[in-house]
């Protein structure tokens, strides 16, 4: 069975002899030869190498091609941040002042942008190992997307205008149905809908805008003939059974959420779970002892091989060490062997001090942002602007700062402050919003509590 059919096989919910594996190497393919995260974006050569060496190294059942949420954003006219060692970030946002929805006409089309480096590239992945190897083309989400062009105010409109909100997610949803012809057109076999913010909204707010849009979306794939998949990121337990019934093939979720519970609810919608091999404290601090022993023990709480796919709980970072990933292969297509190979090993990676501000005795308040990095993802991005706007708007009267998780002592950092879900505010030490981007009221009310 080559690693396609066994993927295809877990797709169909059939019962497999081992777990599917998919390495979410976005920008990371282009660490393994030594180019940049732009690099690898913009030139068509470089994409297509880089893609070749996850092949080789981590013998994947499938693959993404390219992993960016802003090639929609780009061409709608979002401007960029480029970045060497993540995707780039959305810059601006075009309909920030202006409650307006583009018109048809604007949407995505084939010679646009960087499609065609990305098309070109689909096509060159098809003949090199479309035969051995299941194919992933990642589109933006309507949600995310509607973010991207709207900005943060786009989360008070879901209160204030629900018709306008309605609307500019339609053009969203047309934009990921176009986008999946696209991408289908030059021989994806999964299709990817990937949407961060998901896990910032309430179920009902879910239920509301996403439901139909994502059915829609979920239909329109399924009738090309494809399999599809539900990418969020962040603490989305509370909205997957919402997203389940919206009849996607798969979904996939990252370390915030418990991914044996949510299995239970796939299960039950006969739904495929992917995920969630710690992105930061296992993938890119860890040892490939750490990398093996986690991925083991997940699989180890598998009954059976079936409706399961071990991949990271999103892009990898750039710079995960190739040992690592190749640890994560290793444990996903020899799972018995690794397993006894790990089985006495204990880890002492994070063995190191931090000290946390002395919160009783602070000058003023302390506003600390938790992210998993605001300049590679989304719902972290959105998450910060709506701190950095509060910092605009108190000055001097408070301080701010942003956790990265992907910074080793920040990693113990929350463990000893007790961040359960990434990204979240904390103020004077006391969690305030945890996977729900605040309105402005909302933060500033949560601030002049501690003034």
């Amino acid at each position: 069975m080559t690693g396609k059919e066994q993927l295809f096989a877990t797709l169909r919910h059939e019962v497999t002899e081992r777990a599917s594996w998919v390495p979410f190497a976005g920008v990371h393919a282009g660490a393994l030869i030594g180019a940049d995260a732009t690099q690898v974006l913009t030139d068509e050569d470089t994409l297509f190498k880089s893609l070749m060496e996850v092949n080789r190294l981590y013998r994947p059942d499938g693959q993404p091609v390219v992993f960016d949420l802003q090639l929609e954003a780009e061409i709608l006219g979002c401007d960029l941040a480029w970045a060497k060692d993540g995707p780039p970030s959305v810059a601006s946002h075009p309909l920030a002042d202006t409650m307006t929805v583009p018109c048809k006409c604007k949407l995505p089309k084939p010679n646009q942008g960087r499609l065609p480096l990305v098309l070109s590239v689909m096509r060159r992945m098809k003949e090199a190992v479309g035969e051995t190897t299941a194919l992933y083309g990642l589109i933006c989400g309507p949600f995310t997307l509607a973010s991207h062009l709207r900005g943060n105010d786009l989360f008070m409109d879901m209160y204030d205008d629900e018709d306008y909100v309605n609307d500019l997610l339609a053009f969203c949803t047309e934009c990921g149905k176009l986008m999946s012809d696209y991408f289908i057109e030059a021989g994806m076999d999964v299709i990817a809908v990937v949407d961060p913010l998901v896990s910032q909204i309430s179920t009902s707010h879910f239920e509301d805008f996403l439901s139909g849009p994502y059915t829609e979306l979920f239909d329109h794939i399924r009738s090309k003939g494809v399999f599809s998949s539900f990418f969020v990121c962040g603490d989305a337990a509370r909205n997957i059974e919402a997203m389940c019934q919206t009849s996607p093939d798969s979904v996939s979720v990252d370390e915030n959420v418990d991914i044996i519970t949510a299995k239970a609810i796939t299960d039950k919608y006969d739904v495929v779970i992917g995920g969630n091999i710690p992105l930061t404290s296992i993938m890119l601090h860890g040892t490939q002892q750490d990398n093996m022993k986690y991925a083991v023990d997940l699989l180890a709480q598998l009954p059976e091989y079936k409706n399961f796919i071990l991949a990271p709980g999103c892009d990898m970072p750039y710079a995960v060490p190739v040992e690592n990933t190749i640890g994560v292969a290793q444990a996903a297509l020899e799972t018995e062997s690794v397993r006894k190979m790990v089985e006495n090993y204990i880890s002492d990676t994070f063995n190191i001090d931090v000290q946390l501000p002395d919160y009783e005795h602070l000058e003023r308040p302390l506003v600390e942002v938790c992210t998993l990095d605001s300049a590679t993802c989304a719902a972290c991005t959105y998450m910060m602007g709506a701190a950095v706007a509060a910092k605009e708007r108190f000055g001097t009267e408070i301080d701010m700062v942003e956790y990265k998780f992907t910074e080793k002592e920040n990693i113990v950092r929350f463990k000893m402050m007790g961040v359960k879900s990434l990204p979240s505010i904390y103020i004077n030490g006391q969690l305030k919003f945890s996977s729900v981007i605040p309105s402005s009221e909302e933060l500033d009310a949560a601030i002049k509590e501690m003034l």
